[in-house]
């Protein structure tokens, strides 16, 4: 399913990759998610949730983080909690970033999509999958963002499909991610 689903609770964000071959630096992909205020959907995120932290309410947590792309099915699990989240919070944002590990084809190493094996994703609650794909529609970013979620006027949550790619590193996309579409 793509598209616009309404009245969401407690949704899950999952992120799968292939490791990477035998001798070379390891693919890191992580999931982050940038949470805005509603009076300021697209200013500077009032929570982001990435590997090693949680968001300060606890509506949002990663559980399942890998630095290497090894292990069946989904690599990196992240659950967000949508229906608990104070009313003037209205976007969260979730996105994927390639960690710079050194080999990738860049001038400066760093590795895209198409440099990483196996990649995908899928968007779901409970076991109702929104979204499921894979990055080769942004191939040559360094990251992108995959779901968006927004609160309407009643309160309820609703999710967009969101794959949009960047060239930028970790702490840019961070800043970028959120920016109007």
């Amino acid at each position: 399913m793509n598209g616009v689903r309404k009245g969401l609770g407690k949704v899950e964000v999952a992120l799968r990759w292939d490791p990477s071959p035998a001798g070379t630096p390891a693919n890191d992909l992580d999931i982050v998610a940038a949470v805005y205020a509603a009076a300021d959907p697209h200013g500077v995120p009032r929570q982001l949730v990435h590997f090693g932290s949680r968001s300060s309410d606890g509506t949002i947590t990663l559980n399942r983080d890998s630095h290497t792309g090894q292990g069946f099915g989904f690599d990196e699990v992240m659950t967000v909690e949508l229906h608990r989240m104070a009313p003037d919070l209205g976007r969260v944002v979730v996105g994927v970033v390639i960690q710079h590990t050194g080999g990738g084809a860049g001038a400066d190493g760093a590795k895209t999509f198409a440099d990483i094996a196996g990649t995908g994703f899928r968007i779901r609650e409970g076991h109702v999958d929104f979204a499921q794909g894979d990055f080769s529609p942004v191939a040559d970013a360094t990251a992108a963002t995959v779901a968006e979620f927004t609160r309407d006027g009643s309160g309820a949550w609703s999710f967009g499909l969101r794959l949009e790619g960047f060239e930028v590193d970790p702490e840019e996309f961070t800043r970028a991610m959120g920016g109007v579409r």
